[in-house]
């Protein structure tokens, strides 16, 4: 299996870059199903949803409310990794890791998976014991 991070999905959905296109060219010949986390699309939902909060205007939540409904569209297309109980313990072996929450859950669920985690993120996944990841956007 192969999983996106924020980043690489951002990239898939948002298809204005050389850098869709580099993604697109691998994805096309890569020989496992790809797909994401529950986390990654939490953290796309969280800044759709900040977004529209801060907007005290109705008219002005119109477009946030429109990429939030294509975001659902987009991750209704894509296998959706779960943070499941195995995931979770393994997050708790991480507390030491000095990287944010959301990329330990990430990292435990590709581990437990025995997934490759698709991120431009090295620095802080690097950190973490076991992980296979690579960068296919750069």
């Amino acid at each position: 299996m192969i999983i996106m991070d924020s980043d690489h999905t951002s990239v898939l959905k948002y298809r204005d870059s050389d850098r869709y296109n580099r993604l697109v060219a691998r994805l096309a010949l890569a020989d496992e199903p790809v797909g994401t986390t529950i986390i990654t699309a939490e953290e796309h939902m969280r800044g759709w949803l900040a977004t529209i909060a801060k907007e005290r205007k109705a008219v002005r939540q119109v477009r946030p409310y429109l990429e939030l409904l294509d975001l659902f569209r987009f991750f209704s297309g894509l296998p959706l990794l779960p943070f499941d109980e195995p995931a979770a313990h393994l997050f708790d072996t991480f507390s030491r890791i000095r990287i944010g929450a959301m990329d330990r859950k990430i990292a435990a669920i590709a581990i437990v998976n025995d997934a490759l985690l698709l991120t431009a993120n090295r620095a802080d996944f690097e950190q973490v014991p076991n992980l296979r990841f690579e960068n296919w956007i750069d």
